[in-house]
């Protein structure tokens, strides 16, 4: 099997911490999203989206998306769990997962694509909607420093795949200005935790 993705992307990180995380080695093939290469007739017959990252099977299955990538590899390994055990837990990551990726990653991406026109060869950047979606990010880290407050972990006290998204998605955001400001002390000190795992390096 093989994962095709771009080194410097967010989203193919989350799945390379996820696997580091388990301990599961793949291959990866780099593919140039820059230039376009994930939008070619070949990746998008593996993709119709022409979103990285994908994971090819050995019998030419594809399965793309990050989320889905995970849950597969949770499936066939399932210690440690990165998506809970019990029905309770598995409940209380989706929920986190979800929000992290919707009111973090996704508005970080946005920001990243309408403000600075990285795609613009590929899309209308919005400047206006680039920037509410950068408060918006922002707005986010009060809500993980109000949570982080009585948890150690976002999900809980068991690091997890939520955890994952977000260290991954604030990571980014520093390419649009966007950090962790000096108030916020426990979303500091859970950042540190988080980024001095092994699998943050991946």
């Amino acid at each position: 099997m093989k994962i095709y993705e771009t080194r410097t992307a967010p989203n193919p990180r989350r799945v390379r911490m996820f696997l580091a995380e388990k301990g599961i080695d793949v291959d990866y093939v780099q593919v140039d999203i820059q230039k376009g290469e994930n939008l070619s007739a070949q990746m998008r017959a593996k993709n119709p989206l022409g979103k990285i990252p994908i994971l090819e099977l050995d019998d030419g299955t594809c399965i793309a998306e990050t989320d889905a990538i995970c849950t597969y590899f949770e499936a066939l390994h399932p210690s440690p769990s990165l998506m809970g055990e019990t029905a309770l837990e598995k409940g209380v990551i989706s929920m986190w997962q979800r929000q992290v990726e919707l009111a973090l990653m996704l508005q970080v991406g946005m920001c990243f694509q309408h403000t600075t026109g990285y795609f613009k060869d590929r899309m209308v950047p919005v400047p206006e909607y680039g920037k509410e979606a950068g408060i918006n990010a922002s707005k986010y880290f009060n809500i993980l420093e109000r949570r982080l407050s009585v948890t150690p972990f976002i999900a809980g006290d068991s690091f997890s795949i939520a955890d994952i998204t977000a260290l991954c998605a604030i990571d980014f955001a520093r390419v649009v200005g966007i950090r962790i400001k000096d108030e916020q002390e426990n979303l500091r000190r859970w950042y540190d935790n988080v980024s001095s795992r092994e699998s943050a390096k991946a």
